[in-house]
């Protein structure tokens, strides 16, 4: 090629789209090698002992179920708690309601029912909504009595011998919250509930599991965990600073010095939404609230004087949301390259495969194996290796957003992720993004068509990795246009206001 050549317009878009692709390749693969430092780490390192019974007298335990608007799932998560196998003088139950829909009068008459059963349950509601969870998180820890406290949120269903499993681990007074693995309660719903499952898979049996055998710094996961008061108290409680205030709580905990204990035979079912937008909303959260962690959490962490592997995982950890805009742009560059037909002087075939390759082996590897660890068989974890990915790549329109707004510490409100349950009493409906489903839809479309080009001028090599892109972004638009309601009976989901009184009964003792 000449530099005439080169200096024609189509000719550098070409080249600035190849060096766009090249440049947020070399930019993916350290997310790419920390996969596959995790599963190593999971594959070697050995089980950390923890004991295996309590010693001693039974601990007071306050359990904790913190609900907004949870009309169809509040009697099946009182329930569930209630049934608890433990002894009825040795815990309570607090039902952290800052409801104002019909949640409040079935959570009532449910706790009525079951302390006229004599279990010790409190239906405790605030004048103001201040801080959203984590306000009510702080406010239960004021009230309550607990040495220990479990936290369910709403969507989950606990065995009765959950706080017998969670607690011996606490036998050592070094260890300051111990959580459980979630289960699903609809897994093989969908395609969508199936990624999902997949995704939650890896981070527990693989993420979780590696960073407590390697005495790694991991999280707290908002549900299904017990934390000691003390550990709880002494890292500075619940704040709402950010959304994710379970992450943050425990990065300060452990950087207090407390050790936390991953069991991943302790499995708590849960649901997972049935619908793109509640899960949008779902992962938004976690996005944006994993960046102002970071923000918050890693100026410190450097100071401490900490082995560098931990805060080396600690800041990979932490910073792992930042993947999403960098997807986001992957997906822009290669609509670029398949529409532009770059030559082999921009991009020979090699590259492309040795793209795809260094791009999703590292993450297919790591699907694989926490399919394989929940017991699918060969085909099985194929296919949900394949919805992980495609639902990934789906996601990175509102995730980048969320990444971003965590970044420009833009103020948002807690955004509740809206349940089916079994009930369907309410039907509660997400608000909808409509930039992200314009974004979403209209790259979908150009990477579709920017396959069919590259097969139409022979460049088979940056087919595959195009048309996954493709496949990611076409999927979520579907699901986007089939709606986002949750149940029969829709209702809107209203813009949280923290200052808003709840109408109902005021701070309710029972």
């Amino acid at each position: 090629m000449t530099l005439w050549d080169m200096l024609r317009p189509e000719a550098a878009l070409s080249a600035t789209a190849a060096v766009a692709y090249l440049t947020i390749l070399t930019l993916l693969l350290p997310f790419g090698v920390h996969r596959l430092r995790l599963i190593w780490l999971r594959l070697t390192k050995p089980p950390r002992r923890a004991p295996i019974a309590w010693r001693g007298a039974l601990p007071l335990v306050t359990v904790q179920l913190p609900i907004y608007n949870e009309a169809n799932v509040v009697a099946r998560l009182i329930d569930a708690a209630c049934r608890l196998d433990y002894p009825r003088d040795r815990f309570e139950i607090q039902v952290l309601d800052d409801s104002d829909d019909d949640t409040v009068r079935l959570a009532t008459g449910r706790v009525r029912e079951w302390q006229a059963r004599g279990v010790n349950i409190r239906h405790l509601r605030r004048r103001q909504r201040v801080g959203f969870k984590a306000g009510a998180l702080a406010g239960g820890t004021a009230a309550a009595h607990g040495d220990f406290l479990l936290v369910l949120d709403a969507d989950f269903v606990p065995a009765p011998d959950l706080l017998r499993r969670l607690l011996p681990p606490c036998s050592d007074q070094e260890v300051g919250a111990v959580q459980a693995s979630w289960g699903h309660l609809n897994p093989e719903q969908s395609w969508l509930t199936r990624a999902q499952a997949l995704l939650l898979d890896a981070h527990f049996a693989i993420e979780h599991e590696a960073r407590c055998r390697a005495g790694l710094f991991f999280n707290f996961n908002g549900s299904a965990g017990m934390w000691r008061r003390q550990c709880l108290e002494a890292a500075g409680g619940w704040q709402a600073d950010t959304l994710t205030e379970d992450l943050d709580l425990s990065y300060r905990a452990q950087l207090g010095g407390w050790r936390f204990v991953y069991l991943d035979e302790v499995r708590v079912p849960a649901e997972l939404p049935d619908r793109i937008r509640p899960l949008e909303l779902q992962q938004e959260r976690w996005a944006q609230g994993g960046i102002q962690t970071a923000l918050k959490i890693l100026p410190k962490l450097w100071r401490q004087s900490l082995p560098t592997a931990v805060k080396v995982e600690a800041t990979a950890h932490l910073l792992g949301h930042a993947v999403h805009p960098l997807t986001l742009g992957l997906g822009v560059a290669l609509a670029g390259i398949g529409f532009l037909g770059p030559t082999d002087d921009f991009l020979p075939g090699w590259i492309h495969l040795a793209a795809l390759a260094l791009a999703t082996v590292p993450f297919v590897t790591f699907y694989a194996l926490a399919a394989r660890l929940r017991g699918h068989g060969p085909l099985a974890s194929a296919r949900r290796v394949l919805e992980a990915m495609v639902l990934g790549l789906g996601l990175g329109v509102p995730l980048a957003g969320a990444v971003v707004r965590g970044v420009a510490r833009v103020r948002t409100s807690f955004h509740r992720t809206p349940k089916r349950g079994c009930a369907r009493g309410v039907g509660y409906r997400a608000v909808m993004n409509p930039w992200a489903l314009v974004i979403r839809g209209g790259l979908g479309l150009a990477l579709t068509g920017a396959v069919a080009n590259l097969v139409a001028t022979g460049m088979l090599a940056a087919t595959p990795f195009t048309g996954l892109f493709a496949a990611g972004y076409m999927a979520a638009t579907r699901e986007s246009i089939r709606g986002d309601a949750v149940g029969d009976e829709q209702r809107r989901e209203r813009e949280p206001d923290e200052s808003r009184e709840p109408p109902g009964e005021r701070p309710h003792p029972g």
